[in-house]
Parts: C-alpha cells; sequence; structure tokens
C-alpha cells in the first residue's frame, strides 16, 4: 500500500479533518474522467484498491481523512499517505482546515464579565 513510506509523493503532511473531494480528474457517474494521455500514470487501473475506495468514497461528497480512514479500516497514517499520492495524480484535493484563532486576551474576557455583572 505505502511501501514504507510515511508521507505521500508530495510530502505534505495532511490533516485529519481536513476534507478530502475528488477532483474532476477521478471520473466517476456524473464525471467522464480525464482525457486520453492526463492523469496518472497507466491511469485509474494503475492505483490500489486503496486507493480507488478513496477515491470513490470522496466522490459524492467531501470527506475528512480520518472518516475516510474508519469507513476503509485502515490506520490514519495508512489514509495519510495514500490521499498525498492521490493530491499528487491530481484525483482528489484537499482543502486546508482553517486554524482556530488565538483565544481571546485575559483582560478582555474579564471586561466582558464585568460588563455582564453590570446589567
Amino acid at each position: 500500500m505505502t511501501r514504507g513510506r510515511t508521507r505521500g509523493v508530495g510530502g505534505d503532511r495532511v490533516d485529519l479533518v481536513a476534507p478530502v473531494a475528488a477532483g474532476p480528474e477521478a471520473g466517476g457517474p456524473d464525471r467522464p474522467g480525464p482525457p486520453a494521455g492526463t492523469g496518472p500514470p497507466g491511469g485509474l487501473a494503475a492505483l490500489g484498491p486503496e486507493h480507488l475506495a478513496i477515491v470513490a468514497r470522496c466522490r459524492r461528497a467531501p470527506r475528512p481523512v480520518a472518516e475516510l480512514a474508519a469507513g476503509l479500516d485502515l490506520p490514519v497514517g495508512v489514509v495519510r499517505v495514500l490521499v498525498g499520492d492521490l493530491v499528487a495524480a491530481g484525483l482528489v484535493r484537499v482543502a486546508r482546515p482553517v486554524p482556530a484563532a488565538e483565544p481571546p486576551d485575559e483582560s478582555v474576557l474579564r471586561d466582558v464579565i464585568n460588563g455582564l455583572r453590570a446589567l
């Protein structure tokens, strides 16, 4: 599956909650697939069954990496590598999750509490 790799072809680490969506090159019932001569070498047939299962699950709606791992009964680390391969092949897109905002300053929280008490 991963051939001993701990990161996908692109080298980026995929976040657990990052939604994975099938790209237009993935084909599908409502998508014709890539034009001849494009896409991964050897086409979709050159991918492993796990790669194909990920693409199939992401065709209907974007799915988080953790959900893909649970649904395929594979370790999260393996799914991260497989998704990285699919991103490099242009078969899926991964949206980077929005980073959490920094917590507000304690003085701001105290001012809010004091303001609420004054009401």
